[in-house]
This record gives structure tokens, sequence and C-alpha cells, in this order.
């Protein structure tokens, strides 16, 4: 038997806890784990800034035989419970009241670390005075916990498996069920768990809700542990139950004809748990859940309504757990096949529940024994409750009432603050900085610049686009926190309310305010002279000229405007993946996920990035992440079949492919019935899928180097507008094409090359002009011109009317210092009605040689388009040097002073604004 490990709980101090209560004068906090108090600190003394120091240690034993054992760290948190200390008079006891309770999730420890440290938000006790002041989670402790030795080996966590199941509600139920506090709604299913044992999964005490609004989403879903003191406090971390259509669910009722049912259920009388609860599985229990469901496809999962009884002496339960009848008992039959299709890692739905027959459950599932009624002894049936603390009972008699969460109210602090900013960018505007720099203003010029301000916010209509920005946070709080989405029956009811919910908003005004004005938010930066798209370009044409340093200045200036831009990140990590190393390209993509894990594209590229680094069991995570989220995504399911191809594994590949085959036909049969309805309206819309998909911010080749070249021979251009040809019907899209333009965005050529050997082996028709375009982008990054110019060659056969085929055409004639050659393609590009994808570089290098050429009036022209298309420092450039050879001096510093607002750090810009100032100074003042 293994020797028991302590966990060692400390906790360390406290902070805001005025927030809290602003008379606080003296704390202790208790802790607790699996409904034992493991201790209480001392009576610590709250300072003025709302922190307490306690360094209080306790511990709780962990044993795989024990009462806490693996399966409770998993399922069960750390309770810890803020009490303050009050004494009237030294004769009698000091007062202790329970004011705010915190959680620590200890499932970290389970994964691999022996120490974590927390500040875990404190949630007010609704009690306690506390919570008339400020109900949100705003102080905090701070806890760590830690062992001597790791609870699970690498080994053993490594190869098992961490098993959730979250129970949301029971729709439509009989009309016995009633809202007795003596009636306990409960869930359970059975799975295999660590050391061959069986393991029930409980859900007890669901909360039985009358007909009213749906459920709202997302929506914190809740420990499996009976109600605390602080309702808040339940919520698991980070959490949540985000929904989804009804038709990309696994469960009965995901047809069209079932959605009018799900609606009206949704809203009438109903059983809601919003409850998850985990156990660990071993690799001997995951091979024996894999193999039950390969059996079995279908998983037992009962319902019952059960009495809890009376009480005895001693607050112990008269009758045994195994003697209650039960008083409904019921079982949905829920399909586990998809958890065996590789990249699945979850199912959801909505799953009929019929009366338990064992029969019927035995021919269903092989099951012959029903948990509720023959191994009720397992199961801890009665009202369960975490915490302990003083009071505890009294809280607990009360129904619970759903109080908003901190998210309503963050919403609307954002709000706040966001028109706070604005109103002072106004401010500004109309008054400037001046008079507040010189300290304090009289009460007569304030009077008269608020008189100021607020007639131009009503005259611009500004004050009402303030006003709609407050408006939706403002019903969220009506709705979640006050539950409010019905009529008042009398005006004086309505009254209250008003006056209420008016102090209740204001208060969180000026929460909000302080916050801001205090210099915990800083006010955000005046608008810079580059957008974040024009910095983008700059990087662009820095890439095009093979400047790289200059290049990755850009991007990097790019995410130091906004280092929450998921996209910046991207950007800067393909052209690391592609220039610099992959390294650093993972670092970008890694940074992408943090800011959002539910983010497709991160997910894949930082997969492509451990590929390249060969980091493979990473790499499958991440791609298996990608392909898990919701909705499902054709190129998540398409590069985790290439990639699974790479490592040898067929079998995993092909159903990764059949999968995004799968979601193709879906999404073609739905532009298809789109489609269908517009012809029927009179209307032909283009559907998406039967064009390549335009790849945002650039090309999919990347332009050759932009320079200037020889004065080739003087050439009129003769490019005349083709006669119009039958419309050829759109090539088939394939799974391959979609995931080949996402890839060539972000620089992944290897997988290009996978993706392309696909479309050639799929295509029956031959070869597509995408896919003679994409190959060349390969050639083209490798430098192997002969070979990108056959791929031009048969592209240009297949599709003589594609702008991008000639764009491309133009440019390795561009980068083969062929310039004749060149301006004809790009002529042939602007004469068609439909730009290519990279018109700013067909401009810049058209106009350069039309400034070769000396056609100094055609390269102005060119310049003014690419100006209108994509303005950067290059095209103000090519206007400027063109109007300067034109003698136009005026228009040419114009054009000159546009190019520096936007790059101050061009040589050339510089030179020819000097030699203007050189050419005005030299011209004769008029007598």
């Amino acid at each position: 038997m293994a020797q028991p490990i302590p966990v060692q709980i400390t906790v360390v101090s406290a902070q805001d806890l005025k927030t809290l209560k602003s008379s606080l004068a003296y704390t202790l906090v208790r802790v607790e784990y699996n409904g034992a108090v493991l201790g209480d600190s001392s009576k610590t003394h709250v300072l003025p800034d709302g922190t307490a120091e306690y360094d209080f240690s306790s511990s709780f034993e962990y044993s795989p035989e024990g009462p806490n054992s693996l399966d409770i760290l998993v399922q069960k948190p750390v309770l810890l419970t803020l009490l303050e200390v009050t004494s009237k008079d030294k004769k009698k006891p000091d007062k202790i009241t329970p004011l705010a309770q915190a959680v620590v999730d200890l499932l970290p420890l389970l994964q691999g670390a022996r120490s974590l440290k927390v500040l875990a938000p404190l949630y007010a006790v609704p009690a306690s005075p506390s919570a008339k002041l400020c109900p949100e989670a705003t102080a905090g402790l701070e806890v760590i916990v830690s062992t001597r030795e790791l609870l699970l080996s690498a080994t053993d966590f490594s190869s098992g498996n961490l098993l959730s199941v979250t129970v949301e509600a029971a729709y439509s139920v009989p009309d016995a069920f009633t809202a007795d506090s003596q009636q306990n709604y409960m869930v359970c299913l059975q799975v295999p768990a660590a050391a061959e044992k069986e393991l029930p999964l409980l859900f007890k005490n669901g909360l039985l809700k009358a007909g009213g609004e749906k459920e709202p989403f997302p929506r914190p879903k809740n420990w499996p542990v009976g109600p605390i003191l602080a309702p808040n406090a339940l919520n698991i971390p980070d959490s949540f139950i985000v929904g989804g259509p009804y038709e990309d669910e696994d469960g009965d009722l995901n047809k069209s004809e079932d959605k009018e049912f799900r609606t009206q259920a949704e809203s009438s009388r109903r059983v809601v748990w919003d409850m998850e609860t985990r156990c660990f599985l071993d690799a001997d229990a995951v091979a024996v859940l894999q193999m039950r469901i390969a059996e079995r496809r279908h998983w037992p999962v009962e319902l019952c309504r059960m009495s809890t009884g009376g009480k005895g002496k001693g607050n112990k339960p008269d009758k045994k757990d195994e003697d209650k009848p039960i008083a409904f008992h019921g079982v949905a039959y829920v399909n586990m096949m998809h958890l065996l299709c590789p990249g699945v890692t979850q199912i959801r739905g909505a799953f009929r529940v019929f009366n338990y027959e064992d029969s019927e459950v035995f021919e269903k599932t092989r099951v012959q024994y029903s948990i509720f009624r023959d191994r009720r002894s397992q199961l801890s049936l009665g009202k369960e409750r975490l915490g302990t603390s003083p009071s505890s009972k009294a809280a607990t008699n009360k129904p619970l009432k759903e109080d908003s969460n901190a998210m309503v109210v963050e919403d609307y602090h954002k709000r706040v603050t966001s028109v706070a900013v604005a109103i002072l960018r106004e401010y500004h505007e109309l008054f400037g900085k001046q008079l507040l720099e010189q300290g304090v203003m009289d009460h007569e010029t304030m009077e008269e610049q608020k008189r100021q301000l607020n007639y131009e916010l009503n005259t611009s209509g500004k004050y009402f686009a303030f006003k709609e920005q407050l408006k939706y946070s403002v019903v969220k709080i009506v709705r979640e926190k006050y539950l409010k989405t019905t009529a008042f029956e009398t005006k004086e009811q309505l009254q209250a309310f008003l006056s209420e919910l008016y102090v209740y908003l204001v208060d969180h005004m000026h929460m909000a305010l302080n916050k801001l004005l205090s210099g915990e938010d800083v006010s955000p930066a005046p608008p810079p002279n580059s957008t974040s798209k024009q910095l983008l370009l700059f990087a662009r044409e820095a890439e095009a000229i093979k400047d790289l340093k200059l290049a990755s200045l850009f991007y990097n200036q790019r995410i130091a405007r906004d280092q929450r831009s998921i996209q910046a990140w991207l950007d800067y990590g393909a052209f690391c993946l592609l220039y610099e190393d992959a390294t650093k390209a993972q670092e970008c993509f890694q940074q992408a996920v943090c800011l959002d894990p539910q983010h497709v594209q991160s997910l894949l590229l930082c997969g492509i990035a451990c590929v390249k680094l060969r980091t493979y069991e990473e790499a499958e995570i991440f791609f298996e992440d990608a392909c898990s989220l919701e909705p499902p995504s054709i190129i998540a399911w398409t590069l985790t079949g290439l990639f699974y191809e790479m490592q040898n594994n067929y079998i995993q590949a092909e159903r990764s492919f059949r999968e995004a085959k799968k979601l193709l036909r879906a999404e073609l049969e739905e532009e298809r019935r789109i489609l269908e309805a517009a012809e029927a309206e009179g209307k032909k819309p283009t559907p998406p899928s039967s064009q390549p998909e335009e790849i945002p911010d650039g090309s999919p080749d990347k332009p050759p180097e932009v320079e200037e070249g020889e004065t080739p021979k003087e050439e009129a251009p003769a490019v005349q507008e083709a006669p119009q040809a039958p419309e050829p019907e759109p090539p088939p899209c394939t799974i391959f094409m979609k995931s080949v333009e996402f890839l060539m965005q972000f620089n992944s050529v290897r997988f290009v090359h996978k993706a392309l050997a696909h479309e050639l082996l799929s295509l029956q028709g031959g070869p597509t002009c995408a896919y003679y375009l994409a190959l060349g982008w390969t050639y083209q990054l490798r430098e192997d011109l002969p070979r990108w110019e056959e791929c031009l060659r048969e592209a240009v056969r297949i599709e003589p009317l594609n702008p991008n085929v000639w764009a491309q055409k133009g440019h390795l004639c561009y980068q083969q210092k062929d310039f004749d050659k060149a301006k004809d393609c790009y002529e042939r590009v602007i004469s068609f009605e439909e730009d290519a994808a990279d018109m700013h570089f067909v401009y810049l290098r058209l106009g350069s040689i039309y400034l070769d050429e000396k056609k100094y009036a055609r390269a102005k022209h060119i310049f003014l388009l690419a100006c209108d298309n994509s303005a950067s420092c290059l095209t103000w450039l090519g206007v400027g040097i063109a109007c300067y050879r034109l003698e136009e001096m005026l228009e040419a510093e114009d054009a000159l002073s546009e190019a520096n607002a936007l790059n101050n750090t061009n040589p050339e810009v510089w030179g020819y604004l000097a030699l203007i100032c050189l050419q005005v100074s030299a011209q004769p003042v008029p007598a």
C-alpha cells in the first residue's frame, strides 16, 4: 500500500478586503477540504490598505486508498472561508461572521505540478453585510498549495486521460416534479476509473425552475458539491457552458423538426444542474472505456427524483440512504461512438429520457444493474455541504437565488470606461490641455466649459451614441442580476425597481471611473500616424525588396501598437516561419493561443511550427485541439490528416480527411440551398466555395524584389480588351485547395506540398489554375524561376482571363528583368474588370517601369491608382518623383510630404524633398 502524501495549503495573505466591508478590522481564514475543517488561522488585523497577512498552513493526506483519493482531488476544490471577528464585550466570546469564500482547484497537482500559487477571488456571502456593499469578487486570497513529491508520475499522467462530464438541465419534466426542499433531483453514470475500479459520477441537488426565459449562454459550470455560503464560489474558474446550434449537436433531438419542441421545452419547467464532474482514467481504464464504447455504443445515464426524508436525533437522517424510495427513475442512452474518432474530444447534445426498464437497458447497453437502485451504497445521497462555517445552516435553508456573476458587471464597467475616455477626448479637442496643466480651474470657467461640452455632444448626436453603448450592458444587468424579464404590475413597483437599479448602476459607474482615474487602466494613446493595416503593408513591401530587417521592424511595431491583436502575432509568426526561425514563429503562435485558446488558426499554426521543430507529440495536441472546437473546421481536419500522414498513421489520416469531406459536403449543400432560394427571388449570387477564397492582407504569391531595372526599349501599350468568352464552369472545390489557401497565407511550404499532392490525385479533369498558381508559389520562394515559369505557362493555358495569373507572370518577368514583358502583363492586369489579389505590387512595378521609360504622366496616373488602392510611403514617393519630373513642384512636395508622414526614415523621400527645395530657392523672385 502506497504511503500517504501530505498536501500542504498555505494562506499567505489577503488583498482588497476593504472592498468587502469598509469597517473590517479583524478576520481569520478557515480552510476545509472534502467536508473536513483543516484548521483556522489566528485572528489578524486588516491594514488600512485592505491587506491582511495570515501565513497560516494546514494540510491533508492524499492516498489512493484513503478518503482523499485521486478521484476526490480531481472533483473537489479546497474551500477557504473569510470570517469577520468582532467583540463588543470583553467578557463574551468574539462573534464570528462569514464574509466571503474562495475555492482552489487542485487539478494542476495531478498534471505534473508540485506547487501552485494562486490569487483566489473572494465571493461575498449573500447573508453578510458585505453583499450589500459590493457583491463582486474584488478581494482575493493568496494561496500556495504544495506537495513534497508528484502525486502522479509523468508516465502515469501521459498514459492516462481526464474525463469530464457536464449535466446542464432536464427539460419537459413531469408535473409531479415540485420545488419541495425534501426532493433531490439527481443524475448518475458509472465509468471505469483508476486501479480497475468503477466510479459513479453523481450530480445532485438539481434546481427546479418554473417557466420563463431560457438559460443564458455562456454561463459558468458548477463544482459537483453541495450548496455553500457564497453561490458564486460554486463556479468553476474559466469553465463555461457555451451552447451552440441544435444541428451541430450529437444527441437525439438535433433535427430541424425538433427545433420548435426544444425552444418551447427550454423555456418551460426544468431541472438545472449546470454541473461538471471529472475523473482521471489511467491507461487500463482508458482501454476499458474504449472497449466498452466499441462494444456497446450507448452509455446509460440515470435520472431520478428521491425523497431526502426527515431528520432524526443528532441531525442525522432518520432512514438509511439505501431505503429511500425512488419517486421517478429514468434513463438516457448517450451514444459515445464519436469519442473514438480521431480529433474528437467531446460530445454534446440533448438525449431523450425513457422510463428505466431492466430489459431495455440491458438490450441497449449490456448493463445489468441500476446505480440508484442496486448500487446505492456507493453513493452519498444526502444533502452535501462543502462549507461548515458558522451560519451555514441558516444560509442553506434559504432558497438559492441566482446572483449575477462578475461578467455581467464587468461589461458595464468596460462600457463606462470607454464612454468616459471618449468624452475626455472630446473635451481635449474643444479646450486642449493647457487649462488643466495650469492648476485649479475657477468655478465659472468650469461651468462654461461644461455647458459648451454638453451642447457639442447633443448637437453632434454623440450623446445618444454614448447612451446606445451603455444600453446593452444595462439590459444584461436587469435580466441576469435582477432576473427581470416581465412587465411591472403597478407604477409603484416600477419606480421602486428603477430607484434600486439607478443606485446600483451609479455605484458601479463610480467604481469604473475611480479605477480609470487612479491609473490602474491607462487611457488609450492618441491614434498613431500609421494604422495596423498600413504597417502590415509596409512590412510586405520590405519583404518584397528583401529588406528583412526593416520588415521585421514593421511587424514588431504592429505588435507594439496592440499586443492583444491575434492577427498581428500570426502575421509576424508567418514571417519568422519563412525567413527567420521556427522557434520564434512558435513563440508568436503560442502568444496568439494565449490571447484566445479557442482560435482555430492559432492552434493550427502552433501545430505546423511544432512539425518544423520536430516536436510531433506537441503538434498532435494542437491539431486535435483545433479539431475539437466548435464549429468544426474543414481546414483543421484536413491539416490534421496531413499531419498524421507525415507520421505514417494512415488510418487516422483517412478518418480526418473523411470528416473534412463530410463538412465540405454539408457546406456546399447549404450554399446550394441559398443559391436556389436566391434564384427563386430573381437573384444570382456567386457561391463562395466555387471561387478561391481571398487571402487577406497579401497575395498567394509573394512578389519578388521591387527595384529599378535597366531602361527597356520603349514600346506603346497595345493591350486591348479581350473578346468575351462563355464563362467556364468553376472547378469543384476540394478540402485540399481550401487548406492550401490558408497555408500559403502563413508560409507553410511543406504542408502546401503535401496538400497539392493530394489535390493532384483527387482531381479527375487534371490540375486547375489554382493548383499551378500554388505550386508556382513554392518555386518562387525557392527562387526556382524556370519551374515557376512552367507553372504559370500552364495556368495561362487553363485560365487566360484570370488577372492573378497575369499578375504573377508579370512578377516573374520583372524578377527576370524582362521589363517589356512585365509591362505587357501588368497592363493586361489593369485592363481586366476584376482586380488581381495583389494589385498593390502590380501598380508599384508598372509605375516604376514607366518612370524608367520616362513616361512620367503614365507613371503619375498609376501611382495615384496605387495610393487610392492602398497608400504607402512608396506609392506617394512614386507620385512625387513623377510630379518632380513633370516640373509640378507643388504637387511633388505635397506627395513627398505624404510619403514622409507614413515613413520618415526613407532616404529617397528626403533626397527628392531636398531637390525640390533647391529648385524653389533657385527660381528668381518676381519684382
